[in-house]
């Protein structure tokens, strides 16, 4: 990894270090079928995950939500779910309800117990200010989902 973050101009060595964000490069790397991102940086992969609240302001609501902002939302969310089941040995799995308009929900289950659930608005605008905001963001839903399956460890077995 370089120690100049491309995305923002910062340093972002401690911020490789979360395991969020490897588990989040790994979702992306393994649904990758054709081989396109490998050769891509981590950084380059996590790009479009940082939008700017002005680069939000230009993202337009009209219209249906855009397939790659769909596939990084999934994304995101598949990373929750394996770092859940990386600390847990739970099945998780998630689901994403999006409608045409960019609303809906975003599940992360294990059995019968929800883990995760994020209500989506705006999804046209779907990113984070910085890869330390994606990060943090991550790793909260992670935690309580972790926190959840241990509380009630007989909900989420099927």
């Amino acid at each position: 990894m370089s120690e100049n973050n491309s995305v923002n101009g910062t340093i972002i060595t401690e911020v490789f270090n979360s395991p969020f964000l490897k588990t989040l490069v790994q979702q992306i790397r393994g649904q990758d079928t054709y081989g396109f991102y490998r050769n891509w940086s981590d950084e380059l992969i996590l790009k479009p995950f940082v939008v700017t609240k002005q680069k939000k302001r230009e993202i337009s609501l009209e219209g249906e939500v855009d397939p790659a902002t769909q596939a990084r939302i999934m994304a995101f969310f598949r990373a929750v779910a394996a770092g859940i089941e990386q600390e847990t040995g739970l099945i998780s799995q998630v689901v994403i309800d999006l409608n045409h308009e960019g609303f809906g929900w975003a599940l992360v289950f294990s059995g019968r117990l929800l883990l995760a659930v994020k209500t989506l608005r705006d999804a046209h605008r779907f990113g984070f200010d910085s890869l330390e905001k994606l990060a943090e963001e991550g790793e909260k839903f992670v935690q309580k989902g972790i926190d959840l399956a241990k509380r009630f460890p007989e909900v989420g077995k099927l």
